[in-house]
């Protein structure tokens, strides 16, 4: 694509608005997702927002970086570091990256009925989407799945965390739950469980029998994603809990 071209001067298939509502969002590569919040505006040697899109994506990849991850939490001020870049097309994609991560997160509340994966995820993302360090929490729920309240048990550093049944198990019982969803993130963006993932959900599964306290499902979340153990393993099979 011509970076000297202003997306006016392009073909209508391959503007990026008439792109997406022809193909939808999803289906954008990324340098046109921010060119539809730069507009038509010209910057950094009259590139186009196109080019000028490309162009972020470049800087922001800078020392190998990931540039959505570094996009997810730079400031507007680094923003317009880059040259090209000044107070609105800043403040724009700043703007549009905070509503994306809102859009993705429900606010709990005494009413929240949880009762599927998604809901869950959207019950947790705020607190544990796009984290930084791991951290583990358990969503606890009354007898109806309503939502009772969101417990972070513990934080760990950018590769782990610790988290034992007592602690978690103290939790539920302290704020009078009657089942409970365990979660936790993977800083590095990944939701395949890992080994020590599935032990300790074989722990906690064992003490819900023990408790007569479920364990509905085990959550990990990260970069937007998340993945449900209940549904890809068969932990439950093994260690039913009656809910």
């Amino acid at each position: 694509m011509n970076y000297s071209l202003r997306i006016a001067d392009l073909p209508t298939t391959e503007r990026p608005r008439e792109r997406l509502l022809q193909v939808g969002a999803k289906n954008l590569a990324t340098a046109e997702l921010i060119a539809i919040l730069l507009g038509t505006g010209q910057g950094a040697g009259k590139l186009s927002a196109v080019g000028l899109g490309q162009y972020i994506l470049q800087q922001l990849g800078a020392d190998k970086r990931e540039p959505l991850a570094v996009l997810r939490e730079i400031s507007p001020q680094e923003l317009m570091t880059i040259p090209g870049v000044g107070p609105a097309k800043a403040t724009t994609i700043a703007a549009a990256v905070e509503l994306g991560k809102r859009a993705f997160q429900i606010r709990p509340n005494e009413r929240t009925i949880i009762d599927s994966p998604d809901a869950a995820a959207a019950a947790l993302s705020q607190d544990l989407m796009w984290q930084t360090q791991e951290r583990f929490a358990v969503l606890l729920l009354d007898v109806k799945n309503q939502l009772l309240g969101l417990k972070v048990i513990t934080i760990g550093t950018a590769t782990e965390t610790l988290a034992h049944p007592r602690e978690i198990f103290r939790e539920i019982i302290r704020q009078g739950a009657t089942r409970a969803i365990i979660a936790h993130n993977h800083p590095t963006g990944s939701v395949e469980p890992s080994e020590e993932d599935i032990s300790l959900t074989e722990q906690l599964l064992q003490g819900g029998q023990t408790l007569d306290l479920p364990i509905v499902d085990h959550l990990i979340l990260g970069d937007g994603n998340y993945q449900s153990l209940r549904q890809i393993t068969k932990i439950w099979n093994q260690f039913p809990q009656g809910d």
